[in-house]
């Protein structure tokens, strides 16, 4: 596999290099295996959507458009109330 050249600011290259040695790999060894254990977006989106759906079969849970903003709103909220954002 060719590898590609990345352009990254030095303190974010010697931050995961730090990270990767101290896992006792090289950052290439450790930058391969972060990118294989992420979700794209459409990988979350479609893991999100069997998770509806086996929700919905085990417990009937199927909330509208409307409650599914009026949830998160209500999420929205309260994480803000946390974090005092």
């Amino acid at each position: 596999m060719p590898d590609a050249n990345i352009r990254i600011p030095e303190e974010a290259r010697d931050r995961l290099a730090a990270i990767a040695s101290g896992e006792g790999l090289s950052l290439r060894a450790y930058l391969a295996r972060l990118a294989e254990t992420l979700l794209t977006p459409q990988e979350r989106a479609e893991r999100a959507e069997k998770a509806r759906a086996a929700l919905a079969e085990w417990n009937g849970y199927a909330p509208t458009a409307t409650e599914q903003r009026e949830l998160d709103s209500e999420l929205d909220r309260r994480l803000s109330k946390v974090t005092g954002r």
